[in-house]
């Protein structure tokens, strides 16, 4: 197996995997995708709240902000030393006061915790008329993408790595032109330049000059891109360390019904 960083940024990380399976290759997407726990709003008690929405459309879009999370800090509710019955170890509470005329923002969440706070404070929640309000507190807790959206640390996904046929050596100068940020000619071969701008419309240019493009079932581009709760780079070691744990249950239970 061979790992390569193609490109990072701050809630960026692109890398390539080369043979795995396809099994093993989504298995890690998924694992990423629904396993690694992430801090939401998940219930909110209202003081006050006059404005033109419903306590419940206010409560839905309190739980889509995406906070901070630290996973040192936290437990998951099941997992919790309080057997779910909540804690400083498994919740977090975020109120929130304003009065109208104002819009409501993210930003105007107030966190007991100054590490847990909402990714981008310029997301709208409301707009308050004159002599409107809104109060509320909000608790937080750890939960996985598995039990609902709010949960997912990002977007996950990944391209198996294109393979070339050239059935006419005659027009691979002609490819190259047109493709020549994305693809480089070595004698008879194309190698993939800049994989990160390959798309359908390159594959639909060679196979007009005849060249035939098909997919590895070993070799993989992974693109992970996070809402801001993690760092990219988290997300990716959570799932692998979560992996770990899961083939260890595995094996200690294939222990046991022996």
């Amino acid at each position: 197996m061979e790992v390569k960083i193609l490109n990072k940024s701050q809630d960026k990380l692109v890398f390539s995997i080369n043979g795995i399976k396809p099994a093993l290759a989504n298995s890690l997407r998924r694992l990423m995708m629904v396993e690694v726990p992430v801090l939401a709003i998940d219930t909110v008690e209202f003081s006050k709240n006059s404005s033109a929405l419903y306590d419940e459309i206010i409560a839905h879009r309190l739980g889509l902000i995406p906070l901070k999370t630290d996973l040192k800090s936290y437990n998951l509710k099941e997992e919790c030393k309080c057997k779910g019955k909540g804690c400083a170890l498994c919740e977090l509470k975020l109120t929130l006061s304003v009065n109208g005329p104002n819009t409501v923002y993210s930003s105007n969440l107030k966190s007991t915790d100054p590490k847990v706070i909402p990714v981008y404070g310029e997301i709208p929640i409301v707009e308050l008329a004159k002599k409107q309000s809104l109060e509320l507190i909000a608790t937080a807790i750890l939960g996985k993408g598995k039990t609902h959206a709010k949960f997912s640390p990002g977007l996950i996904y990944y391209r198996s790595y294109p393979i070339f046929n050239v059935k006419d050596k005659s027009k691979l100068k002609k490819v190259e032109e047109e493709l020549k940020d994305i693809i480089t000619i070595k004698g008879d071969k194309i190698e993939i330049k800049n994989v990160l701008r390959w798309n359908e419309g390159c594959e639909e240019i060679l196979e007009m000059n005849d060249i035939e493009v098909t997919y590895s079932k070993e070799n993989f581009i992974f693109f992970v891109e996070s809402w801001g709760q993690l760092k990219p780079e988290e997300i990716v070691k959570k799932a692998l360390e979560i992996f770990d744990e899961k083939l260890d249950e595995f094996g200690e239970k294939l222990k046991k019904a022996k």
